[in-house]
């Protein structure tokens, strides 16, 4: 059954470890801290990039300047999937994102970006003649984000005491039109392939450790009737360093289900089974870069799938090496004050 078909919110991760190389110079390091007096307050940066693992941060591309990111996560490392055989998922993909972020403000940030997509496969038995079928989930996407820094912390200032951002998208899916009914893919016009995001990133620096909150809102135009088509979870991420060059990450997300929604999907035509999103790393700083090794049983890239739809679970082995590319550059100086 369609629900909320018109419903439009604009606003609306050696062995096993992932490399991220965050190509980013000294000065990327202190993008957002403006030239203040000395008696200023200064910004306080929380985290190193904008995400930790597979959550948002508070930190922002800059003003004038753009980020070219890549993101890519690859197959199962261990599980039925993985292994020798894959080359320990490196043979596969299992989502790939190009993006360009751009800081039209300081405090504000607009994201283009294309992404292969998470296919979970259904098993239906939509096919001609009853026979049983395999069903994609809407994948070759398009995205449209902006992020908003609402608030931001200062140093040794209680009336500014944490940073608060605002993150929300669009994701179009261009993937063609199914011709059966009810299925994930039975789009009837261009409404029914959107899907949103909003997500409220609350971060503070206590000492030399950050924590994050990121209460997260995941809805889709369109679902078929055995699914629903908005998601709400709770995320959260901590960074922990050990030195000045050395941190551990971890971030997480609970995705209120309904048992609903389980039940329908863990039937024996579809057989699948829901798990929270777990990523874990570690960061390395050097003088011009930061390397994040982490790996994560996500196996895509955007919330808009990973929060409503992971189906890979920790302890099958269904983890995967995966990195994320990014290099800054200025598109514009902004002039001085």
């Amino acid at each position: 059954m369609r629900k909320m078909k018109k419903f439009y919110w604009l606003c609306c991760f050696l062995l096993p470890l992932q490399l991220i190389a965050q190509d980013s110079t000294i000065n990327d390091l202190m993008k957002g801290m403006e030239t203040a007096p000395s008696n200023a307050k200064l910004p306080v940066r929380i985290f190193n990039a904008q995400k930790t693992i597979n959550c948002y941060t508070t930190e922002m591309v800059g003003r004038g300047k753009m980020e070219f990111n890549v993101s890519h996560n690859f197959g199962d490392i261990a599980g039925n999937t993985g292994g020798i055989k894959r080359f320990y998922g490196l043979d596969a993909s299992t989502d790939i994102r190009i993006g360009f972020h751009i800081g039209l403000t300081s405090r504000i940030d607009l994201n283009l970006a294309r992404i292969k997509g998470d296919e979970l496969r259904l098993r239906l038995d939509t096919a001609v003649g009853g026979r049983q079928s395999v069903e994609l989930l809407p994948a070759r996407l398009f995205e449209i984000a902006l992020k908003f820094l609402i608030l931001r912390q200062l140093e040794n200032d209680p009336s500014h005491p944490i940073s608060m951002a605002l993150f929300v998208n669009t994701v179009v899916s261009s993937e063609k039109a199914s011709t059966a009914t009810d299925t994930p893919r039975s789009f009837e016009d261009f409404g029914d392939r959107l899907s949103q995001v909003i997500e409220l990133i609350i971060g503070k620096k206590i000492g030399k450790i950050s924590v994050q909150l990121s209460p997260t809102l995941v809805h889709y135009n369109y679902v078929p009737s055995y699914d629903e088509n908005t998601t709400f979870a709770l995320g959260a991420a901590v960074r922990i360093p050990f030195s000045r060059r050395f941190a551990f990450l971890v971030d997480y997300f609970h995705s209120f289900i309904s048992d609903t929604k389980k039940e329908n999907y863990a039937a024996p035509l579809k057989q699948i089974k829901f798990y929270d999103p777990l990523g874990v790393g570690f960061e390395i700083t050097t003088a011009g870069h930061i390397f994040t090794l982490k790996f994560t049983n996500t196996s895509a890239i955007l919330e808009n799938q990973f929060i409503p739809y992971n189906s890979n679970s920790w302890g099958k082995g269904q983890f995967r090496w995966a990195f994320n590319i990014g290099r800054s550059f200025y598109l514009w100086r902004p002039k001085a004050k």
